[in-house]
């Protein structure tokens, strides 16, 4: 963060440009979904031609999200993104359970996901004619996770660090898997195309299917957290939105043409590492590199998830709906250590499950149930709140098919993961219970006051941090 004093008062500078935004929008999409998902939408289709419209219809969808997210970025400026818009237009203790499931469900499952990845693809070298073993998996993905946790709590540039140079990873395996797979179909390798509409169309199947091509374009909202760094932000918010859409879609897209035309269904079906079984057909002796290249790039995609949940509950607690010590810092290393090291604990309950799929479906009813909550929050605010400054105001179009959308996907779903729809409320109900105990009586003194309090000094003594306000950052 890079700041200056105005009038004593210490502010952001706008050092974000339109190019830079663009980057970081691409840059928070692309990680491990299009190294998993690519399975998880055939999964359900089994049809190749269905999946590639599922796809391009999954970059649409994000892409009038992110606008619609835009507005709400532009016309409430506090920081927390979707948790800041909730609270602003539903009150507190909306906030608190949009706080609730991002704790105990979004972001450490999808923390999960994507260091089950990590996992699947580091060790898939070692098991070339077979899944790996699913013990291994999961302890893998934990040692990623508690190596990461490590770094984001003794240096907040080692973790930027990190996620500079695994970034690049990424992008080296994805424009390598591209041009082979075109170039293997300019060459008149098509066959897998043939009668590449047979498949299942159910809504079931269908909903389920976008879950796993959606949770790939996760990130389009990104560039919200960092609206008051951008430099004019009201014209190069929704450029940035246009400019880099398109290009994340047009990369998946194209990818996922490469994987159909080199890998058979059969083998898209059965393989949890489908880029390994790309490299193996395409690269002969350098097969071992994309192995290696998509680890390397879902271990930073962990890191970042990491850095930014642990900021995210910072934020949560300095607005009260979280226990304080989330908003202390280490006095000398400035990271934020009770919330890293929460999100990684929550996170490591996650791995014992191996199946990525199954966790995709898990934690996708409720994430879109929130994100539908905010566009919902950008509509009542247009009516409750009309004169509220707008720079950024889409038609009302947009938000109204985004929520029909989203509430269409999430009725579809529940009706088929009725047992997923039933875990994932009934952990959002428990949290009605933990607002009105935990947090409404906080104020009021009492025991339960006088434990935070405890618990606070002895955190504070054995990790030495400080109230974020007391320091010098």
């Amino acid at each position: 963060m890079v700041s200056k004093q105005e009038g004593g008062k210490v502010v952001l500078r706008r050092k974000i440009t339109l190019l830079n935004g663009v980057a970081i929008i691409v840059g928070s999409i692309i990680g491990s979904g299009i190294f998993v998902s690519p399975t998880g939408v055939f999964i359900y289709t089994q049809s190749v031609g269905s999946s590639l419209i599922i796809w391009a219809l999954s970059g649409l969808f994000s892409t009038i999200g992110a606008l619609c997210f835009a507005e709400l970025g532009t016309c409430i400026t506090r920081s927390g993104g979707d948790y800041a818009y909730i609270l602003e237009a539903f009150g507190d203790l909306p906030a608190f359970l949009y706080l609730w499931i991002v704790l105990l469900v979004i972001r450490p499952t999808t923390q999960a996901i994507v260091a089950l990845t990590f996992a699947q693809y580091a060790v898939k070298p070692f098991f070339p004619d077979c899944s790996p073993p699913s013990l291994a998996v999961s302890l893998l993905a934990a040692v990623c996770l508690c190596l990461l946790t490590v770094v984001n709590c003794l240096s907040v540039r080692w973790s930027m660090r990190v996620q500079d140079i695994f970034t690049w990873a990424k992008l080296v395996a994805l424009i390598a898997i591209v041009l082979s797979g075109l170039y293997h179909i300019s060459t008149g390798h098509t066959s897998h195309f043939d009668n590449a509409f047979e498949g299942k169309y159910d809504l079931g199947s269908i909903a389920l299917a976008f879950y796993s091509g959606l949770f790939a374009f996760g990130g389009w909202n990104f560039l919200n957290f960092v609206t008051e760094e951008l430099q004019d932000p009201y014209k190069n918010l929704p450029r940035a939105i246009w400019i880099a859409m398109p290009i994340v879609t047009l990369i998946y897209v194209t990818a996922n043409l490469a994987y159909f035309a080199v890998v058979t269904p059969e083998e898209m079906l059965s393989s949890a590492a489908v880029a390994v079984t790309f490299g193996n057909k395409m690269f002969g002796s350098f097969n071992w590199t994309v192995p290696i290249f998509v680890a390397l790039s879902t271990f930073g995609g962990v890191n970042g998830i990491l850095f930014t949940s642990s900021r995210l509950f910072v934020t949560g607690a300095q607005q009260g709906h979280l226990p304080p010590v989330f908003s202390y810092i280490h006095i000398n290393r400035c990271t934020p250590i009770p919330s890293v090291i929460v999100t990684c604990l929550v996170s490591l309950i996650m791995v014992t499950n191996s199946d990525v799929f199954a966790l995709i479906n898990y934690f996708s009813l409720t994430l879109w149930l929130s994100i539908a909550v905010c566009i919902a929050g950008l509509l009542y605010l247009r009516h409750t709140k009309p004169n509220l400054p707008r720079p950024i105001r889409v038609h009302t179009l947009l938000p109204i098919t985004f929520l029909l959308c989203c509430v269409l996907l999430l009725g579809v779903s529940a009706y088929y993961e009725t047992l997923n729809a039933v875990i994932g409320l009934l952990v959002i109900s428990a949290g009605i219970p933990v607002y009105y105990l935990c947090v409404k009586p906080r104020s009021k003194g009492g025991s339960l006051q006088k434990f935070h309090v405890k618990l606070t000094i002895y955190l504070q003594r054995l990790f030495n941090i400080v109230n974020l306000d007391a320091s010098d950052v």
